[in-house]
Protein backbone atom coordinates (compact mmCIF):
# COMPACT_ATOMS: atom_id res chain seq x y z
CA UNK A 1 0.00 0.00 0.00
CA UNK A 2 1.22 3.03 -1.16
CA UNK A 3 2.37 5.81 2.15
CA UNK A 4 0.68 8.78 0.08
CA UNK A 5 -3.36 8.51 -0.60
CA UNK A 6 -4.48 8.76 -3.72
CA UNK A 7 -7.12 11.46 -4.28
CA UNK A 8 -9.72 11.22 -7.15
CA UNK A 9 -9.15 13.02 -10.40
CA UNK A 10 -9.94 16.80 -9.99
CA UNK A 11 -10.44 16.88 -6.89
CA UNK A 12 -6.47 18.32 -5.77
CA UNK A 13 -3.50 17.13 -4.60
CA UNK A 14 -2.63 15.72 -1.31
CA UNK A 15 -1.58 17.32 2.31
CA UNK A 16 1.99 15.81 2.40
CA UNK A 17 2.56 16.99 -1.21
CA UNK A 18 1.69 20.58 -0.93
CA UNK A 19 3.27 20.90 2.66
CA UNK A 20 6.52 19.73 1.18
CA UNK A 21 6.05 21.94 -1.84
CA UNK A 22 5.56 25.15 0.82
CA UNK A 23 8.16 24.31 3.25
CA UNK A 24 10.76 24.86 0.19
CA UNK A 25 9.15 27.04 -1.87
CA UNK A 26 11.03 29.87 -0.92
CA UNK A 27 14.24 28.37 -1.70
CA UNK A 28 13.04 26.83 -5.05
CA UNK A 29 12.13 30.18 -5.97
CA UNK A 30 15.42 31.67 -5.12
CA UNK A 31 17.28 28.59 -7.20
CA UNK A 32 14.72 29.34 -10.33
CA UNK A 33 15.96 33.18 -10.22
CA UNK A 34 19.42 32.57 -10.09
CA UNK A 35 18.63 30.00 -13.23
CA UNK A 36 16.64 32.55 -14.80
CA UNK A 37 13.98 30.09 -15.39
CA UNK A 38 10.23 31.64 -15.74
CA UNK A 39 7.49 30.94 -12.92
CA UNK A 40 5.25 29.14 -15.03
CA UNK A 41 7.70 26.92 -16.45
CA UNK A 42 8.73 25.54 -12.81
CA UNK A 43 5.09 25.67 -11.76
CA UNK A 44 4.47 23.22 -14.96
CA UNK A 45 7.56 21.35 -14.10
CA UNK A 46 6.11 20.37 -10.96
CA UNK A 47 2.81 19.44 -12.25
CA UNK A 48 4.34 17.20 -14.05
CA UNK A 49 6.29 15.48 -11.28
CA UNK A 50 3.23 15.35 -9.27
CA UNK A 51 1.09 13.64 -11.68
CA UNK A 52 3.70 10.76 -12.37
CA UNK A 53 4.22 10.42 -8.82
CA UNK A 54 0.54 10.18 -8.23
CA UNK A 55 0.31 7.93 -11.23
CA UNK A 56 3.25 5.55 -9.58
CA UNK A 57 0.86 5.34 -6.78
CA UNK A 58 -1.69 4.57 -8.43
CA UNK A 59 -0.27 1.36 -9.74
CA UNK A 60 0.79 0.06 -6.29
CA UNK A 61 -2.14 0.95 -5.06
CA UNK A 62 -4.06 -2.68 -3.93
CA UNK A 63 -7.50 -2.62 -4.55
CA UNK A 64 -9.24 -3.94 -1.26
CA UNK A 65 -12.03 -4.89 -2.76
CA UNK A 66 -11.03 -7.67 -4.74
CA UNK A 67 -9.57 -9.63 -1.30
CA UNK A 68 -12.54 -8.65 0.66
CA UNK A 69 -15.03 -10.22 -2.19
CA UNK A 70 -13.10 -13.43 -2.62
CA UNK A 71 -13.00 -13.66 1.26
CA UNK A 72 -16.76 -13.09 1.21
CA UNK A 73 -17.15 -15.87 -1.07
CA UNK A 74 -15.02 -18.62 0.95
CA UNK A 75 -16.51 -17.41 4.22
CA UNK A 76 -20.35 -18.33 2.02
CA UNK A 77 -19.01 -21.42 1.14
CA UNK A 78 -18.22 -22.69 4.72
CA UNK A 79 -21.59 -21.11 6.09
CA UNK A 80 -23.72 -23.03 3.58
CA UNK A 81 -21.68 -26.38 3.85
CA UNK A 82 -21.38 -26.76 7.11
CA UNK A 83 -24.62 -24.61 8.18
CA UNK A 84 -27.12 -25.59 5.09
CA UNK A 85 -27.53 -29.13 6.60
CA UNK A 86 -29.60 -27.14 9.55
CA UNK A 87 -30.93 -24.50 7.18
CA UNK A 88 -31.95 -26.24 4.11
CA UNK A 89 -33.05 -22.79 3.01
CA UNK A 90 -29.38 -21.75 2.59
CA UNK A 91 -27.99 -24.97 1.01
CA UNK A 92 -28.34 -25.77 -2.62
CA UNK A 93 -31.79 -25.07 -4.13
CA UNK A 94 -33.16 -29.05 -5.47
CA UNK A 95 -33.36 -27.88 -9.07
CA UNK A 96 -34.77 -24.61 -10.49
CA UNK A 97 -34.80 -21.50 -8.47
CA UNK A 98 -31.55 -19.64 -6.78
CA UNK A 99 -30.27 -19.70 -2.85
CA UNK A 100 -27.17 -18.64 -0.81
CA UNK A 101 -25.14 -21.50 -1.62
CA UNK A 102 -26.00 -21.18 -5.01
CA UNK A 103 -23.74 -17.99 -5.40
CA UNK A 104 -21.03 -19.47 -4.29
CA UNK A 105 -19.67 -20.78 -7.20
CA UNK A 106 -20.45 -17.92 -9.90
CA UNK A 107 -18.91 -15.56 -7.24
CA UNK A 108 -15.20 -17.61 -7.04
CA UNK A 109 -15.45 -17.59 -11.17
CA UNK A 110 -16.47 -13.80 -11.14
CA UNK A 111 -13.59 -12.55 -8.90
CA UNK A 112 -11.17 -15.10 -10.42
CA UNK A 113 -11.82 -13.46 -13.94
CA UNK A 114 -11.45 -9.75 -12.21
CA UNK A 115 -7.93 -11.03 -10.77
CA UNK A 116 -6.85 -11.77 -14.48
CA UNK A 117 -7.57 -8.95 -16.14
CA UNK A 118 -5.60 -6.95 -13.69
CA UNK A 119 -2.77 -9.59 -13.86
CA UNK A 120 -2.47 -9.80 -17.30
CA UNK A 121 -2.99 -5.85 -18.11
CA UNK A 122 0.21 -6.13 -19.61
CA UNK A 123 2.26 -9.20 -20.52
CA UNK A 124 5.65 -8.60 -21.52
CA UNK A 125 6.10 -12.56 -22.60
CA UNK A 126 3.64 -14.45 -23.89
CA UNK A 127 5.40 -17.89 -23.88
CA UNK A 128 6.05 -17.53 -20.65
CA UNK A 129 2.50 -16.16 -19.39
CA UNK A 130 1.16 -19.50 -21.48
CA UNK A 131 3.45 -21.69 -19.56
CA UNK A 132 2.31 -20.10 -16.21
CA UNK A 133 -1.47 -20.14 -17.06
CA UNK A 134 -0.76 -24.25 -17.48
CA UNK A 135 1.09 -25.00 -14.80
CA UNK A 136 -1.39 -23.15 -12.17
CA UNK A 137 -4.22 -25.06 -14.30
CA UNK A 138 -2.62 -28.24 -14.03
CA UNK A 139 -2.26 -27.28 -9.97
CA UNK A 140 -5.67 -26.52 -9.57
CA UNK A 141 -6.95 -29.70 -11.00
CA UNK A 142 -4.27 -32.08 -8.83
CA UNK A 143 -5.81 -30.13 -5.78
CA UNK A 144 -9.11 -30.88 -7.04
CA UNK A 145 -9.60 -34.40 -7.68
CA UNK A 146 -7.61 -34.72 -4.27
CA UNK A 147 -9.59 -32.98 -2.47
CA UNK A 148 -12.68 -33.87 -4.00
CA UNK A 149 -12.05 -36.82 -6.04
CA UNK A 150 -12.81 -38.79 -3.00
CA UNK A 151 -9.28 -39.71 -1.67
CA UNK A 152 -10.00 -37.42 1.32
CA UNK A 153 -12.96 -38.34 3.72
CA UNK A 154 -12.24 -35.58 5.80
CA UNK A 155 -13.29 -34.64 8.30
CA UNK A 156 -15.75 -37.30 9.95
CA UNK A 157 -14.13 -40.39 8.51
CA UNK A 158 -11.06 -41.04 9.83
CA UNK A 159 -9.74 -42.89 6.56
CA UNK A 160 -8.44 -41.73 3.53
CA UNK A 161 -7.96 -43.20 -0.17
CA UNK A 162 -10.42 -43.91 -3.13
CA UNK A 163 -11.41 -46.95 -5.42
CA UNK A 164 -10.09 -45.92 -8.63
CA UNK A 165 -13.49 -47.55 -10.28
CA UNK A 166 -15.39 -44.49 -8.43
CA UNK A 167 -13.14 -41.57 -8.32
CA UNK A 168 -15.03 -38.14 -8.98
CA UNK A 169 -13.15 -36.31 -11.62
CA UNK A 170 -15.10 -33.22 -11.38
CA UNK A 171 -15.17 -31.01 -8.95
CA UNK A 172 -14.69 -27.00 -7.64
CA UNK A 173 -11.61 -26.44 -8.05
CA UNK A 174 -11.68 -28.31 -11.75
CA UNK A 175 -14.11 -25.95 -12.56
CA UNK A 176 -12.39 -23.25 -11.45
CA UNK A 177 -9.17 -24.47 -13.41
CA UNK A 178 -11.07 -25.14 -16.65
CA UNK A 179 -12.08 -21.49 -16.68
CA UNK A 180 -9.46 -20.04 -15.32
CA UNK A 181 -7.65 -21.50 -18.68
CA UNK A 182 -9.74 -20.50 -21.02
CA UNK A 183 -10.24 -16.66 -20.02
CA UNK A 184 -6.71 -16.36 -19.26
CA UNK A 185 -5.27 -17.81 -22.66
CA UNK A 186 -7.67 -15.13 -24.54
CA UNK A 187 -6.39 -12.32 -22.28
CA UNK A 188 -3.02 -13.76 -22.99
CA UNK A 189 -2.92 -13.72 -26.54
CA UNK A 190 -4.87 -10.86 -27.43
CA UNK A 191 -2.81 -8.72 -25.44
CA UNK A 192 -0.78 -6.97 -28.67
CA UNK A 193 -4.63 -6.53 -30.12
CA UNK A 194 -6.12 -4.44 -27.40
CA UNK A 195 -5.46 -0.79 -27.39
CA UNK A 196 -3.77 1.21 -24.04
CA UNK A 197 -6.27 3.88 -23.99
CA UNK A 198 -10.05 3.74 -25.01
CA UNK A 199 -11.67 5.83 -27.89
CA UNK A 200 -14.38 8.25 -25.78
CA UNK A 201 -17.14 5.85 -27.28
CA UNK A 202 -19.43 4.19 -25.13
CA UNK A 203 -19.13 1.02 -26.39
CA UNK A 204 -15.55 1.05 -26.49
CA UNK A 205 -14.99 -0.90 -23.56
CA UNK A 206 -16.31 -3.73 -25.39
CA UNK A 207 -15.00 -3.72 -28.74
CA UNK A 208 -11.41 -2.91 -27.11
CA UNK A 209 -11.80 -6.54 -25.99
CA UNK A 210 -14.29 -8.23 -28.14
CA UNK A 211 -12.42 -11.38 -28.44
CA UNK A 212 -12.95 -12.19 -24.99
CA UNK A 213 -16.55 -11.21 -25.61
CA UNK A 214 -16.56 -13.68 -28.74
CA UNK A 215 -15.26 -16.51 -26.33
CA UNK A 216 -17.72 -16.25 -24.30
CA UNK A 217 -20.15 -16.05 -26.94
CA UNK A 218 -19.02 -19.63 -28.42
CA UNK A 219 -19.15 -20.97 -25.15
CA UNK A 220 -22.83 -19.90 -24.99
CA UNK A 221 -23.93 -21.05 -28.33
CA UNK A 222 -22.21 -24.58 -27.89
CA UNK A 223 -23.80 -24.89 -24.53
CA UNK A 224 -27.63 -23.80 -26.04
CA UNK A 225 -27.49 -25.92 -29.02
CA UNK A 226 -26.56 -29.24 -26.79
CA UNK A 227 -28.69 -28.70 -24.30
CA UNK A 228 -31.69 -28.16 -26.50
CA UNK A 229 -30.99 -30.69 -29.18
CA UNK A 230 -28.74 -33.37 -28.18
CA UNK A 231 -30.70 -36.58 -27.62
CA UNK A 232 -31.12 -38.39 -24.68
CA UNK A 233 -31.23 -42.17 -24.54
CA UNK A 234 -32.87 -44.38 -21.84
CA UNK A 235 -30.14 -44.78 -19.20
CA UNK A 236 -29.49 -47.45 -16.73
CA UNK A 237 -27.46 -47.26 -13.39
CA UNK A 238 -26.91 -49.71 -10.15
CA UNK A 239 -27.16 -49.32 -6.51
CA UNK A 240 -25.01 -51.69 -4.46
CA UNK A 241 -26.82 -52.01 -0.93
CA UNK A 242 -26.25 -54.98 1.95
CA UNK A 243 -28.91 -56.75 0.01
CA UNK A 244 -26.88 -57.00 -3.20
CA UNK A 245 -26.85 -54.73 -6.48
CA UNK A 246 -30.06 -53.17 -7.94
CA UNK A 247 -30.85 -52.07 -11.59
CA UNK A 248 -32.42 -48.79 -12.12
CA UNK A 249 -33.58 -48.36 -15.77
CA UNK A 250 -34.23 -44.12 -16.60
CA UNK A 251 -37.02 -43.63 -19.38
CA UNK A 252 -35.70 -40.34 -21.40
CA UNK A 253 -35.89 -40.32 -25.20
CA UNK A 254 -36.35 -36.93 -25.74
CA UNK A 255 -34.60 -33.96 -26.52
CA UNK A 256 -34.11 -30.40 -24.47
CA UNK A 257 -35.40 -31.66 -21.65
CA UNK A 258 -34.70 -29.48 -18.59
CA UNK A 259 -36.09 -31.85 -16.04
CA UNK A 260 -33.49 -34.07 -13.92
CA UNK A 261 -34.01 -36.95 -15.61
CA UNK A 262 -33.59 -36.49 -19.25
CA UNK A 263 -31.29 -33.70 -19.11
CA UNK A 264 -28.21 -33.18 -22.14
CA UNK A 265 -25.94 -31.59 -19.18
CA UNK A 266 -26.23 -35.31 -18.05
CA UNK A 267 -25.85 -37.30 -20.27
CA UNK A 268 -22.87 -35.86 -21.46
CA UNK A 269 -21.37 -36.13 -18.19
CA UNK A 270 -22.74 -40.38 -17.94
CA UNK A 271 -21.34 -40.35 -21.64
CA UNK A 272 -17.97 -38.98 -20.94
CA UNK A 273 -16.84 -39.58 -17.66
CA UNK A 274 -18.84 -43.08 -16.61
CA UNK A 275 -21.52 -42.85 -14.26
CA UNK A 276 -19.51 -44.66 -11.43
CA UNK A 277 -17.11 -41.40 -11.88
CA UNK A 278 -20.15 -38.68 -11.03
CA UNK A 279 -21.46 -37.07 -7.63
CA UNK A 280 -23.20 -39.79 -5.77
CA UNK A 281 -25.58 -37.59 -3.40
CA UNK A 282 -27.12 -35.12 -5.72
CA UNK A 283 -28.96 -32.26 -4.38
CA UNK A 284 -32.54 -33.66 -6.47
CA UNK A 285 -32.90 -36.32 -4.01
CA UNK A 286 -34.18 -33.25 -1.87
CA UNK A 287 -37.42 -32.65 -4.01
CA UNK A 288 -40.83 -33.22 -3.17
CA UNK A 289 -40.89 -35.83 -5.67
CA UNK A 290 -37.96 -37.86 -3.88
CA UNK A 291 -38.45 -37.01 0.21
CA UNK A 292 -41.59 -36.13 1.90
CA UNK A 293 -39.09 -34.01 4.27
CA UNK A 294 -38.83 -31.80 1.24
CA UNK A 295 -36.50 -29.11 0.91
CA UNK A 296 -34.88 -30.89 3.62
CA UNK A 297 -32.59 -34.35 3.29
CA UNK A 298 -35.16 -37.34 4.36
CA UNK A 299 -35.70 -40.95 3.42
CA UNK A 300 -36.97 -41.37 -0.36
CA UNK A 301 -40.71 -41.86 -1.13
CA UNK A 302 -41.71 -45.37 -1.34
CA UNK A 303 -42.95 -44.24 -5.12
CA UNK A 304 -40.27 -42.20 -5.77
CA UNK A 305 -39.01 -42.21 -9.55
CA UNK A 306 -35.68 -44.02 -10.07
CA UNK A 307 -33.62 -40.95 -10.79
CA UNK A 308 -33.66 -39.71 -7.13
CA UNK A 309 -31.02 -42.83 -6.62
CA UNK A 310 -29.15 -41.99 -9.37
CA UNK A 311 -25.86 -39.93 -9.41
CA UNK A 312 -25.32 -36.30 -11.14
CA UNK A 313 -22.72 -34.23 -11.63
CA UNK A 314 -23.10 -30.33 -10.85
CA UNK A 315 -19.68 -29.89 -12.26
CA UNK A 316 -19.66 -31.52 -15.10
CA UNK A 317 -18.61 -30.30 -18.59
CA UNK A 318 -20.78 -28.65 -20.58
CA UNK A 319 -22.27 -26.74 -16.84
CA UNK A 320 -18.29 -25.95 -17.08
CA UNK A 321 -18.43 -24.60 -20.98
CA UNK A 322 -21.13 -22.29 -19.86
CA UNK A 323 -19.73 -21.43 -16.53
CA UNK A 324 -17.15 -19.85 -18.72
CA UNK A 325 -19.42 -16.87 -18.85
CA UNK A 326 -19.58 -16.34 -15.48
CA UNK A 327 -15.21 -16.10 -16.01
CA UNK A 328 -16.19 -13.31 -18.69
CA UNK A 329 -18.26 -11.13 -17.21
CA UNK A 330 -15.90 -11.28 -14.21
CA UNK A 331 -12.96 -9.82 -16.47
CA UNK A 332 -14.86 -7.56 -18.21
CA UNK A 333 -15.57 -5.66 -14.56
CA UNK A 334 -11.43 -5.95 -14.31
CA UNK A 335 -11.23 -4.37 -17.67
CA UNK A 336 -13.37 -1.21 -16.59
CA UNK A 337 -11.55 -1.14 -13.26
CA UNK A 338 -8.45 -0.80 -15.69
CA UNK A 339 -9.05 1.83 -17.85
CA UNK A 340 -11.82 3.61 -16.46
CA UNK A 341 -10.03 5.79 -13.85
CA UNK A 342 -12.64 7.50 -11.93
CA UNK A 343 -14.92 5.90 -9.15
CA UNK A 344 -17.89 6.94 -10.14
CA UNK A 345 -17.66 6.65 -13.60
CA UNK A 346 -16.66 2.88 -12.87
CA UNK A 347 -19.64 2.88 -10.16
CA UNK A 348 -21.82 3.81 -13.46
CA UNK A 349 -20.57 0.54 -15.64
CA UNK A 350 -20.84 -2.11 -12.95
CA UNK A 351 -24.00 -1.30 -11.18
CA UNK A 352 -25.90 -0.91 -14.63
CA UNK A 353 -24.58 -4.00 -16.24
CA UNK A 354 -25.41 -5.53 -12.77
CA UNK A 355 -29.04 -4.61 -12.47
CA UNK A 356 -29.20 -4.95 -16.60
CA UNK A 357 -28.12 -8.71 -15.43
CA UNK A 358 -30.41 -9.34 -13.33
CA UNK A 359 -33.28 -7.92 -15.25
CA UNK A 360 -32.35 -10.80 -18.18
CA UNK A 361 -32.48 -13.32 -15.25
CA UNK A 362 -35.80 -12.52 -13.55
CA UNK A 363 -37.15 -12.24 -16.93
CA UNK A 364 -35.84 -15.89 -18.58
CA UNK A 365 -36.69 -17.22 -15.26
CA UNK A 366 -39.99 -16.03 -14.73
CA UNK A 367 -41.79 -16.42 -18.22
CA UNK A 368 -40.35 -20.17 -18.35
CA UNK A 369 -38.33 -19.74 -21.11
CA UNK A 370 -34.86 -20.68 -19.25
CA UNK A 371 -35.43 -21.28 -15.30
CA UNK A 372 -32.45 -20.56 -13.24
CA UNK A 373 -30.86 -23.55 -12.20
CA UNK A 374 -27.75 -24.00 -10.47
CA UNK A 375 -27.19 -27.73 -11.44
CA UNK A 376 -27.42 -26.99 -15.14
CA UNK A 377 -25.54 -23.74 -15.05
CA UNK A 378 -28.44 -22.34 -17.40
CA UNK A 379 -27.42 -19.06 -19.09
CA UNK A 380 -30.66 -16.86 -16.70
CA UNK A 381 -28.38 -18.67 -13.99
CA UNK A 382 -25.22 -17.03 -15.15
CA UNK A 383 -27.05 -13.62 -15.69
CA UNK A 384 -28.55 -13.92 -12.14
CA UNK A 385 -25.29 -14.91 -10.16
CA UNK A 386 -23.12 -12.35 -11.92
CA UNK A 387 -25.49 -9.54 -11.88
CA UNK A 388 -25.76 -10.05 -7.95
CA UNK A 389 -21.49 -10.80 -8.01
CA UNK A 390 -21.84 -7.06 -9.82
CA UNK A 391 -23.80 -5.36 -7.16
CA UNK A 392 -21.85 -7.26 -4.39
CA UNK A 393 -18.77 -5.92 -5.85
CA UNK A 394 -19.72 -1.92 -6.37
CA UNK A 395 -20.81 -2.17 -2.72
CA UNK A 396 -17.62 -3.48 -1.59
CA UNK A 397 -15.89 -1.22 -3.63
CA UNK A 398 -17.70 2.10 -2.13
CA UNK A 399 -17.87 1.11 1.13
CA UNK A 400 -13.73 -0.18 1.10
CA UNK A 401 -11.84 1.97 -1.26
CA UNK A 402 -14.28 4.94 -2.00
CA UNK A 403 -15.13 5.79 1.52
CA UNK A 404 -11.90 3.96 2.96
CA UNK A 405 -14.30 2.10 5.55
CA UNK A 406 -11.68 -1.46 5.82
CA UNK A 407 -11.75 -2.33 9.80
CA UNK A 408 -14.98 -3.41 9.59
CA UNK A 409 -13.97 -5.94 6.85
CA UNK A 410 -10.70 -6.99 7.77
CA UNK A 411 -11.55 -10.38 8.55
CA UNK A 412 -12.82 -10.88 4.83
CA UNK A 413 -9.81 -9.28 3.06
CA UNK A 414 -7.56 -11.42 5.13
CA UNK A 415 -9.36 -14.66 4.28
CA UNK A 416 -9.38 -13.54 1.07
CA UNK A 417 -5.47 -12.70 1.12
CA UNK A 418 -5.30 -16.52 2.13
CA UNK A 419 -8.31 -17.94 0.23
CA UNK A 420 -6.69 -21.17 -1.13
CA UNK A 421 -5.60 -22.12 2.24
CA UNK A 422 -8.58 -21.61 4.38
CA UNK A 423 -10.48 -23.22 1.12
CA UNK A 424 -8.18 -25.98 2.09
CA UNK A 425 -7.97 -26.43 5.56
CA UNK A 426 -11.88 -24.93 6.30
CA UNK A 427 -13.96 -25.26 3.79
CA UNK A 428 -12.59 -28.90 2.80
CA UNK A 429 -12.52 -29.60 6.87
CA UNK A 430 -8.47 -31.09 6.16
CA UNK A 431 -7.61 -29.68 10.09
CA UNK A 432 -11.07 -30.94 11.19
CA UNK A 433 -10.17 -34.00 9.89
CA UNK A 434 -7.00 -33.95 11.71
CA UNK A 435 -7.97 -33.17 14.65
CA UNK A 436 -10.67 -35.61 14.86
CA UNK A 437 -7.67 -37.87 14.52
CA UNK A 438 -7.17 -37.38 19.00
CA UNK A 439 -10.36 -39.53 20.35
CA UNK A 440 -11.16 -40.58 23.32
CA UNK A 441 -12.43 -44.19 23.35
CA UNK A 442 -14.54 -43.80 20.16
CA UNK A 443 -13.81 -41.77 17.02
CA UNK A 444 -17.27 -39.88 17.28
CA UNK A 445 -15.52 -38.60 20.86
CA UNK A 446 -13.45 -35.75 18.91
CA UNK A 447 -12.15 -32.13 20.40
CA UNK A 448 -14.36 -30.60 17.33
CA UNK A 449 -17.53 -32.98 18.25
CA UNK A 450 -17.36 -31.61 22.07
CA UNK A 451 -17.32 -28.28 21.23
CA UNK A 452 -20.11 -28.12 18.92
CA UNK A 453 -22.14 -30.33 21.04
CA UNK A 454 -21.06 -28.93 24.49
CA UNK A 455 -20.28 -25.45 23.97
CA UNK A 456 -22.83 -24.25 21.59
CA UNK A 457 -25.52 -26.90 20.50
CA UNK A 458 -26.29 -28.06 24.56
CA UNK A 459 -25.72 -24.63 25.51
CA UNK A 460 -28.72 -23.26 23.15
CA UNK A 461 -30.46 -26.24 23.91
CA UNK A 462 -31.11 -26.33 19.47
CA UNK A 463 -29.45 -28.22 16.91
CA UNK A 464 -29.78 -25.74 14.02
CA UNK A 465 -29.36 -22.33 16.14
CA UNK A 466 -26.01 -24.45 17.37
CA UNK A 467 -24.34 -25.34 14.44
CA UNK A 468 -25.15 -22.09 13.18
CA UNK A 469 -23.52 -20.34 16.10
CA UNK A 470 -20.93 -23.13 15.95
CA UNK A 471 -20.23 -22.34 12.05
CA UNK A 472 -19.88 -18.76 12.83
CA UNK A 473 -17.65 -18.51 16.04
CA UNK A 474 -16.10 -21.61 15.68
CA UNK A 475 -14.95 -22.13 12.16
CA UNK A 476 -15.63 -18.46 10.18
CA UNK A 477 -14.24 -16.36 12.96
CA UNK A 478 -11.63 -18.75 13.82
CA UNK A 479 -10.36 -18.16 10.03
CA UNK A 480 -10.56 -14.73 10.15
CA UNK A 481 -8.18 -14.65 13.47
CA UNK A 482 -5.88 -17.11 11.67
CA UNK A 483 -5.57 -15.65 8.19
CA UNK A 484 -4.90 -12.44 10.18
CA UNK A 485 -2.02 -13.63 11.86
CA UNK A 486 -0.63 -15.09 8.74
CA UNK A 487 -1.52 -12.00 7.18
CA UNK A 488 0.94 -9.96 9.92
CA UNK A 489 3.57 -13.06 9.15
CA UNK A 490 3.65 -12.54 5.83
CA UNK A 491 2.56 -15.74 4.85
CA UNK A 492 0.54 -16.53 2.13
CA UNK A 493 -0.30 -19.71 0.21
CA UNK A 494 -1.22 -19.18 -3.78
CA UNK A 495 -0.99 -21.43 -6.46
Amino acid sequence: MADLRIVEEGLGRTQLVEQEQDDGKDSENGINKEKGLERSEVQDEQKGELQLQQLLQQKSKRVATLDAFRGLTVVLMILVDDAGGAYARIDHSPWNGCTLADFVMPFFLFIVGVAIALALKKVPKINGAVKKIIFRTLKLLFWGIILQGGYSHAPDALSYGVDMKHIRWCGILQRIALVYVVVALIETLTTKRRPNVLEPRHLSIFTAYQWQWIGGFIAFVIYIITTYSLYVPNWSFSEHSDHGVKKYIVKCGMRGHLGPACNAVGYVDRELWGINHLYSDPVWSRLEACTLSSPNSGPLREDAPSWCRAPFEPEGLLSTISAILSGTIGIHYGHVLIHFKGHSARLKHWVSMGFGLLIIATILHFTNAIPINKQLYSFSYVCFTAGAAGIVFSALYVLMDVWELRTPFLFLKWIGMNAMLVFVLGAQGILAGFVNGWYYKNPDNTLVNWIQNHLFIHVWNSERLGTLLYVIFAEITFWGVVAGILHRLGIYWKL
